[in-house]
């Protein structure tokens, strides 16, 4: 069998199915038809594929330097944490190449504190994260001697040296090692030790895979512990604030309670084949109620919270809106405009008789994006969510955390192109078979690690009024005849990169 004939057949099961739109057809045909190096079959047998992941992972993207892409890989995103008075929120990007593991964590602060003649063992009293790792996994009631515990405070101008320290296990307690590694930092604030308003900080860990013994980066698959802890000081008294830590039950001289780092990305969980059955979910479809939110800034960069953001912006509640904003960048001044978003399908869905699952996509109409100089394609993540929420009551405070994040789709910069807006697509095939397995609606997230500023990128939620009512966030599910399967064959194409 052809493509052409491959897409034939799609087509005439799509009419059999259902009215769906035309531009998906091609969609559909693309996904289930096509074979990309991250597809991999899956039978519609969910007790028996349904991934075994830790509640809090995170898959860091491969990065190769001799990459001619201009935008080849984008790191991983996860995030913990509130904005108020008092307490600290960071964002964590993780990516690694041939050589060395790189983590930022960027960090909304009121006040920043750093120590102008640092100690080691007062590191930990001022503004500053603990990074902990281990590449014996999380596992283990005790630091083993392939754990490591590396600590970076917040410092103006002075040498890195003296504001960063390192620990290795020895199987009962943290013991210091010469280990080398590289920390920087960064602030956003009008100065430091001031008591004057602050947006926040960053900082990057530098660790190359050689410090910890390796001639090579950990083999793809590969499953590290991870934990962070966030360190505040507010005052020049130091005033006691609790730390902030991921995951939230991480014990820091326990191992088994930290979360997991997964080097690559999950495989997808599609496969091709001939679509026969397809069924569609979207609010309002079916009697069909799909809830969904987005927290943080909104389309108006929290100006309702301006000037003082931290007091209120985190608590802000968009219940009820038509239109959402996925958005983040590098410059931790302009946190006010960051902007998650979350979704709740329901699946009430059964498996056709005999037919394996092809694909579960997500799909999403972009209608607009912020705009202004440098303007650069913004990479949306989709993460998985293992908890339960209301959209009248979520806030950037309460939200979710994220369970993994899973894969992403590039969306560009686009003045208003008419309704029903661009369609963009995410494979959440995976995210959908552990969700069925058991037995819970489909719960996902969508955020980015962009860099550059104007990174917001508009689209329509389940509020979109009935006319427009196909620009509604949709899940599509795709079953039907794998290909090689009896009398079936699909021709192969090379991986197509949206």
């Amino acid at each position: 069998m052809t493509i052409k004939d491959c897409a034939n057949n799609g087509r005439a099961a799509h009419r059999a199915v259902t009215m769906w739109p035309l531009w998906f057809t091609t969609l559909a045909i693309i996904a289930v038809c096509v074979v990309s190096y991250l597809s991999q079959p899956v039978l519609m047998t969910a007790a028996s594929t349904a991934s075994t992941t830790a509640d809090r992972r995170v898959n860091t993207p491969y990065y190769d330097r001799a990459s001619i892409e201009p935008y080849s890989t984008q790191p991983a995103v996860f995030w913990f944490g509130r904005v108020d008075n008092v307490s600290n929120y960071a964002d964590g990007r993780i990516i690694y190449d041939d050589d060395e593991l790189r983590l930022t964590f960027h960090v909304m602060d009121r006040r920043l504190w750093y120590d102008t003649s640092p100690t080691v063992a007062e590191l930990t009293e001022w503004d500053a994260v603990t990074l902990y790792l281990s590449s014996d996994g999380n596992s283990g009631l005790t630091p083993g001697t392939n754990a490591y515990r590396f600590v970076a405070q917040l410092n103006h101008w002075q040498a890195r040296d003296n504001y960063q320290a390192v620990y290795r296990g020895n199987g009962a307690a943290w013991i210091p090692a010469a280990i080398p590694f590289t920390t920087t930092t960064g602030w956003r604030a009008d100065g430091l030790n001031n008591n004057q308003a602050a947006r926040g900080w960053h900082v990057s860990f530098t660790i190359p895979f050689s410090s910890l013994g390796l001639a090579a980066p950990p083999a793809q698959g590969s499953i590290w512990g991870l934990a962070v802890v966030l360190h505040d000081r507010d005052d020049a008294a130091g005033t006691p604030i609790p730390d902030t830590v991921w995951p939230e039950t991480m014990v820091g001289n326990v191992p088994a309670s930290w979360g997991q780092l997964h080097f690559g990305l999950p495989a997808s969980g599609a496969t091709a084949g001939v679509p026969t059955d397809i069924a569609t979910i979207r609010h309002g479809l079916a009697g069909a109620t799909v809830s969904d939110a987005h927290v943080g800034g909104h389309t108006v960069c929290g100006s309702d919270h301006w000037p003082d953001y931290f007091p209120s912006w985190g608590e802000a509640n968009y219940a009820g809106y038509g239109q959402i904003n996925v958005q983040n960048q590098w410059d931790i001044a302009d946190w006010p405009c960051f902007s998650k978003y979350f979704v709740t399908f329901p699946l009430a869905v059964s498996p056709p008789a005999g037919k394996t699952l092809l694909r579960a996509t997500l799909v999403m109409h972009q209608f607009g994006s912020a705009w202004g100089d440098g303007v650069e394609p913004s990479y949306i993540q989709v993460l998985t969510v293992n908890e339960a929420w209301q959209e009248a009551t979520i806030t950037w405070n309460n939200a979710p955390l994220a369970g993994e994040n899973l894969s992403g789709t590039w969306v560009e910069p686009v003045a208003f192109p008419g309704w029903p807006g661009i369609p963009h697509a995410w494979d959440v095939t995976r995210a959908f078979v552990d969700a069925l397995a058991v037995g819970q609606p489909l719960r996902l997230a969508l955020y980015s690690a962009d860099g550059a500023y104007h990174s917001g990128r508009y689209f329509s939620a389940s509020e979109a009024p009935d006319w427009n009512a196909t620009a509604r966030p949709t899940l599509y599910i795709v079953w039907g005849e794998p290909c090689g399967a009896a009398a079936v064959h699909c021709a192969y194409l090379p991986h197509i990169r949206r």
